[in-house]
């Protein structure tokens, strides 16, 4: 109890308007718009004389941006404090925020000729990543990423250990002093390059090509087996794990989208739902102290307080948008049969026309004297029927 006294807040009006203020689409913009703006900005310094020219406006421009994002980190922080600091990408930006001090610090206490002041000044182009806290894209790739981090490891282990052992193998064959190829595999560091070159199939034919102008016998054979294994096998295992765990984040997330439309549409049912049975409450209460001639005319009156942009609260099967789907794919084969059957129909009346053009003229006018008999016993039997 003591505990949740102290955690208690007074403020807790103050402290829902701010967080509803950070949860807004409004505020997302802004901070999405200075963060595109500073890193627009940070390419414009890299000219000296454009840094040169706008030197006030960098300065201001530079107080602005550091105002806003202190602002943020302070409005993160006040809405919760606890929470606050078990969240990733706010610990993200709580680096960004040191990052930003880090020049000015220099400066003042190692002066402006401090030689390592330029690398502090070129690690401000770590401002974008605080697009990544705005960008449910992004964070899905890195979820995915995070979450083949063993599997790519181990891939990575198996693909050093192949390195490790052609290394070897390479500087044993082509790196003797005698003759040897000292250049790409005169020690075991510059056979881990040559060996990354091949791997890549970054200029492997001119290694090659090397290779043979001093004879070795087995040079091809040893080329051609390690990047068989070592581009085709394990950096298409390596790209496959990627984008297998990528499909998965990213059919995480839509599902993850589709929930929140759901729960969106369930809360405005409720709140037009609210609205409604509050409506006829009121109605009801009108009809206890006035007298309405009848019931329709209550009903009329409750009309007119709906909107025509007032959603339809629905909750039949039939209403459902996989329904209508189907719905309009079996209208759509329907119409297909039907065109097929009258193109089949059209074939018969062709073919029978052909065949009435092959009969003999005789049979013909037999064909057609039987028809007329039969049309007027027909027509007998017509009159005969009684009314």
């Amino acid at each position: 109890m003591a505990l949740a006294s102290l955690l208690w807040r007074k403020d807790t009006q103050c402290q829902a308007f701010v967080k509803k203020v950070i949860m807004s689409p409004l505020f997302k913009i802004i901070m999405i718009s200075t963060i595109s703006m500073n890193a627009f900005l940070l390419v414009l310094w890299t000219d000296y004389e454009t840094r040169y020219n706008l030197f006030k406006f960098g300065e201001i421009s530079e107080i602005i941006f550091v105002s806003i994002y202190s602002a943020e980190f302070y409005m993160k922080v006040y809405v919760d404090p606890i929470n606050y600091w078990k969240d990733g990408y706010n610990l993200l930006d709580v680096m960004m925020i040191v990052n930003l001090s880090i020049p000015y610090a220099l400066r003042k206490i190692k002066g402006k000729h401090y030689p390592y002041l330029n690398i502090a000044d070129g690690m401000q182009s770590l401002r974008i990543l605080k697009l990544i806290t705005y960008s449910r894209g992004i964070r899905t790739l890195i979820t995915a990423i995070g979450q083949t981090a063993y599997t790519v490891a181990s891939v990575l282990t198996l693909l050093f250990i192949l390195m490790y052992i052609f290394a070897v193998l390479g500087f044993c064959l082509f790196g003797g002093p005698d003759g040897g190829n000292l250049n790409n595999w005169g020690n075991l560091a510059q056979a881990f390059f040559t060996l990354f070159s091949l791997a890549t199939v970054d200029g492997w034919t001119d290694l090659q090509g090397k290779l043979d102008d001093q004879n070795f016998a087995l040079s091809r054979a040893f080329s051609i087996t390690f990047i068989l294994f070592a581009s085709f096998i394990f950096l298409s295992m390596f790209v496959g794990v990627m984008i297998i765990h990528t499909e998965d984040s990213i059919k995480k997330f839509e599902r993850e989208l589709m929930l929140e439309r759901h729960m969106t549409l369930l809360k405005e049912k409720q709140v037009i739902m609210k609205r409604q049975q509050e409506e006829v409450s009121r109605l009801m209460q009108t009809q206890k102290n006035v007298d309405y001639r009848s019931f329709t005319e209550l009903v009329e009156n409750f009309k007119r307080t709906l909107r025509h942009t007032d959603p339809m609260v629905l909750d039949d099967f039939g209403t459902s948008l996989p329904f209508i789907d189907v719905y309009l794919s079996t209208l759509d084969n329907q119409d297909t049969t039907i065109h097929k059957l009258q193109e089949l129909y059209y074939e018969i009346v062709h073919v029978l026309g052909l065949m009435l053009e092959d009969l003999p003229k005789k049979r013909q006018s037999h064909f057609s004297v039987k028809v007329d008999d039969e049309l007027r016993g027909v027509g007998s039997l017509e009159a005969v029927r009684p009314e």
